[in-house]
């Protein structure tokens, strides 16, 4: 089978609930064929079907997860393959946080696939066994989203963004900047994470307290202490170094999150510093300032 009979081949896997099937019909949309469930073990002979449509398939999205039997063994051994035959694929993994998955599966009130035993488990001990189950497969996937805060018009253009509007000669490393209060939970789809709860803090001042910091005078009082000049210095240079050996080991998407108490103020002007220097460097970049108006 020639390597190149496939242009595209996403594999969309995550914890059940996460939205998996949201995002198969919005890669149908987009123009992939899609086939959600589809056996593992049969994924080598599917692609030389693929092979024999003389490129009337070209873009594919499969969506696999634990409801089959034999899960992990079946997906390693069969990436494996699909390595030997010269297949690329890019596996893109759903996240959520427990709560907003415990609050979807109450409203649509289906059991959790891992109670498969008769057994009745809760919700929650599915959720955490899931999440063990995938630790591995998280680890090696190209990209991670984070569905837990947003809506289906927010999936589908972060999905359109990544997936359709870069083509493969022109994708590069996809830098995704996230500013976060810590208050309101880590962001799940972060590579790199910082904390900068050091840097002084506009929040206790009467005046500064209501602007963000998309406001100058919120940027203003932060970088103009010795201190944050310091930290984003040593930040930058830092990554100078690492971005380059990512993209190197063909890392597609990098997420820095930053955080601050109430991801109004410090983290909003880390994440706006970052993406000068980065866009200046002519990295493609994504800002999402996650908690900026609660």
């Amino acid at each position: 089978m020639s390597p190149t009979s496939i242009s595209r081949l996403i594999i969309i896997t995550g914890m059940s609930g996460a939205g998996k099937s949201s995002a198969i019909n919005v890669f149908e949309d987009l123009g992939f064929f899609c086939v959600d469930n589809l056996p593992i073990i049969l994924l080598p002979k599917f692609a030389e079907v693929v092979a024999q449509s003389e490129g009337k398939i070209s873009q594919v999205a499969l969506g696999i997860d634990v409801r089959e039997r034999g899960f992990l063994d079946n997906l390693f051994n069969t990436l494996k393959e699909l390595a030997g035959l010269q297949i690329k694929y890019e596996m893109l993994f759903l996240e959520a946080s427990t709560e907003a998955l415990l609050h979807r599966f109450s409203e649509t009130r289906r059991r959790h696939p891992l109670d498969i035993d008769g057994q009745e488990h809760s919700i929650l001990e599915g959720i955490n066994r899931e999440r063990d189950l995938l630790t591995e497969i998280k680890a090696k996937a190209d990209q991670i989203i984070d569905t837990t805060n947003l809506s289906a018009k927010e999936l589908r253009d972060t999905l359109a963004e990544s997936f359709l509007l870069l083509s493969d000669k022109a994708r590069t490393l996809r830098v995704n900047l996230i500013s976060f209060g810590y208050k309101y939970g880590m962001p799940l789809d972060a590579d790199l994470v910082l904390d900068v709860r050091f840097l002084p803090n506009p929040h206790y001042l009467d005046e500064l307290k209501p602007y963000t910091g998309n406001d100058s005078k919120i940027k203003d009082f932060v970088l103009n202490s010795p201190l944050a000049q310091k930290f984003l210095k040593k930040f930058f240079n830092l990554l100078k170094y690492l971005v380059p050996h990512y993209i190197k080991e063909g890392k597609a998407y990098l997420t820095i999150a930053i955080g601050c108490t109430g991801g109004k103020h410090r983290s909003v002007v880390v994440i706006n510093e970052l993406e000068k220097y980065l866009t200046g460097r002519n990295y493609d970049v994504k800002v999402k300032h996650r908690d900026v108006n609660k």
